[in-house]
């Protein structure tokens, strides 16, 4: 098969929860393991840092790849879902696994494909640890893909356990309340292993010091531990949190002997995420002014609070209008994201070119009972281009509500 073939073939023979939602869900760990154990079993040859959690974790995996990347190691990145490239969920040293290779990978992998029938994600999960352990990367930093307990990346023992927050999402797997789904977030937990909680919340803290507790790891809460201020290159309203959740975690690596931690590498580290791990989407400027115009994947209520807030707080400061390109899925939970959105923007409903994308008529509809106004388009692009062009030049055109719109609009 062609590069492209190969891609046909798993975007369509595989479900993929991106584009069926729920149906595409592997409720158990049996096909990855069986995957796995076809190719050798490449995660027991990777030493691991598993990344959890409902808001960050993308961020915080970037921001410890990073550093390990300045302290001269060779880092694997795995990564999900991609904005605009299948690749960039798979990355060495900030470089996309190669072509070649997912072709290489799935021509071998077809056999138990066909015998299993693994969901999307299991074969990039496989296929990422397949790659790292033929790159030989020294450090492997692994980001949940959905919960925790049962995700297909919970196959690995890692050195070191990180969970940011606890938010609500996907509660149609995870449950519906905050001790419910720190439960399952909890499962990346592993005996004797160490592990970082980002976040001190009242609900969940009893949930994961009783998980740590029970398998004999050792748990520190990042936030209640002395803070440190880096320069960065990060730009949202979480960087500082991210940055001292990594920089916790980091601290327990070298408490573990398992990392010679130099403060100057950190800040070299976290001042340069973008040119070290290919980091993108989150809070990206895509034009400077005239209008400004940023883009933002946060898609739950706990993202896209602090999203709105600085949103406000900088179209208070430039003194002009708020324009807002708004996309979702079609299983988002909108009685807790709309009431979050301002009702002086002025919006452009739209729908990500995914099966799973809710028709912008239909958000519409939903956002008119919150007070939110504005007129629907078909495509991302088509509401893009109409916000970009209606804005005046002190206005700010925002871009969000789901990773899926976000990629329609990223260079």
């Amino acid at each position: 098969m062609t590069y492209p073939e190969t891609l046909h073939y798993l975007f369509t023979r595989l479900p993929m929860y991106q584009r069926t939602g729920d149906s595409a869900m592997k409720k158990d760990l049996t096909n990855i393991r069986a995957l796995l154990a076809d190719l050798s079993n490449p995660e027991q040859q990777l030493r691991c840092i598993h990344v959890g959690g409902t808001n960050g974790k993308g961020t915080v995996s970037h921001l410890l790849a990073a550093a390990l990347r300045a302290h001269g190691f060779r880092v694997g990145l795995y990564t999900s879902p991609h904005y605009k490239d299948f690749r960039e969920r798979i990355k060495v040293d900030g470089t996309f696994i190669p072509e070649a290779e997912v072709v290489a990978f799935t021509e071998r992998i077809q056999p138990a494909i066909e015998r299993l029938n693994p969901s999307f994600f299991e074969i990039t999960v496989a296929m990422a640890f397949d790659h790292f352990a033929r790159a030989r990367v020294q450090w492997a930093v692994v980001e949940v893909g959905l919960g925790g307990r049962l995700d297909s990346t919970n196959v690995i023992d890692p050195e070191l356990a990180v969970i940011t927050n606890i938010g609500y999402d996907h509660m149609q797997f995870l449950g519906t309340t905050l001790p419910e789904i720190a439960g399952e977030k909890a499962g990346i937990i592993k005996a004797g292993r160490p592990v970082v909680i980002g976040e001190t919340q009242p609900e969940t803290e009893p949930v994961f010091r009783q998980r740590a507790a029970a398998v004999g790891a050792d748990i520190v809460f990042a936030d209640q531990l002395p803070r440190r201020a880096f320069e960065t290159d990060l730009r949202g309203p979480f960087a500082e949190k991210n940055l001292q959740t990594a920089w916790i975690a980091l601290q327990q690596l070298a408490a573990g002997r398992k990392l010679s931690l130099e403060s100057e590498k950190v800040d070299y580290a976290f001042s340069h995420v973008n040119e070290l791990t290919y980091y993108i989407g989150r809070w990206q400027t895509l034009r400077e002014d005239h209008p400004l115009v940023l883009a933002d994947s946060a898609h739950n209520g706990e993202g896209l609070r602090p999203v709105l807030e600085r949103l406000q707080e900088l179209r208070r400061e430039r003194g002009g209008k708020l324009h807002i390109v708004l996309g979702v899925v079609n299983d988002k939970d909108l009685t807790k994201a709309l009431p979050l959105f301002p009702t002086d923007a002025i919006y452009y409903f739209v729908k990500a070119d995914i099966p799973r994308g809710l028709p912008a008529t239909d958000l519409r509809g939903a956002a008119g009972g919150y007070g939110l106004v504005g007129q629907a388009y078909p495509t991302v692009g088509e509401g893009y281009r109409a916000a970009v062009a209606a804005a005046a030049d002190d206005d700010i055109v925002f871009v969000g509500g789901s990773i899926f719109t976000v990629a329609e609009v990223l260079p």
